[in-house]
């Protein structure tokens, strides 16, 4: 029994050590943060990358299952006892990783890194994801694509000429002898990574919007499908997500490799 009450006792130490290590390492960075980088302060993002044994320690330093509890009740104490001013909006995040961003300043003595995010700097996201072609005839079954790929252009054929005469190259190429592809347009869609929310997002291109040929995604657990109706605006994309190009193509996107039944 004593050895259950000891191990309690050192959980509980290590806990404490984590957060004060943490919170005294966010102090100093908002101090100096405060003058002439402070009026561009956006939020902080604490990149923990520790083991799976001490994941639940720095879970419970962090309050992790606790909306904001450690930013209100923690971090803005702080704010508050040295008169740091912090914008009304400002954001926290607690992100899990297998390796620190290089952008990330490391704390000492916790497996973790801070970056403090301002209008002027993002740390640089990484992610990869497959594009799987379920119905249409495309030069590929599977792409794959990254948050480094850039623009990725999804249409009829590999090279065309658009409307204003240039030419475009498509990523994700279509057949155009097909009849099953007839209505997909040469500049339908294209895919870009949106580094501030983490997410792959679908925008439709001229070729994609009503009255001519549509774009609609449908998600895992949802009622109906997202329609695209502008070119502006884009849509995310969730784990899972068929994409129906024309009303004859269909493409499904996920995050792993492996086939799976639709």
């Amino acid at each position: 029994m004593l050895g259950i009450f000891n191990n309690d006792n050192k959980e509980a130490k290590d806990v404490k050590r984590v957060r004060d290590e943490i919170l005294l390492f966010i102090k100093e960075k908002l101090r100096k943060a405060e003058g002439g980088e402070g009026k561009h302060f956006r939020g902080l993002q604490l990149y923990v990358c520790c083991s799976l044994e001490e994941k639940p320690v720095y879970e419970a330093a962090l309050h992790f299952n606790e909306h904001n509890k450690f930013k209100e009740e923690e971090i803005q104490r702080i704010a508050d006892d040295y008169a740091v001013e912090l914008p009304a909006d400002w954001n926290f995040e607690i992100i899990f990783v297998d390796a620190l961003p290089p952008e990330a300043s490391r704390i000492q003595g916790v497996d973790a890194g801070l970056f403090i995010v301002t209008k002027k700097s993002t740390v640089q996201k990484s992610a990869s994801a497959y594009l799987k072609v379920r119905v249409g005839e495309a030069e590929k079954q599977i792409y794959k694509i990254t948050s480094t790929s850039g623009r990725i252009c999804i249409g009829r054929e590999k090279q065309t000429q658009t409307a204003n005469g240039f030419y475009r190259q498509n990523d994700v190429a279509f057949v155009g002898a097909s009849p099953n592809n007839k209505f997909i347009s040469r500049q339908h869609a294209h895919i870009e990574f949106d580094n501030d929310s983490g997410n792959f997002m679908i925008y439709a291109d001229e070729g994609g919007v009503p009255p001519g040929n549509k774009i609609k995604v449908r998600s895992v657990n949802e009622p109906g499908p997202v329609k695209l109706y502008t070119t502006n605006i884009g849509h995310p994309l969730k784990e899972g997500d068929q994409i129906l190009l024309g009303e004859t193509a269909l493409l499904e996107f996920s995050y792993s490799e492996e086939e799976k039944a639709l």
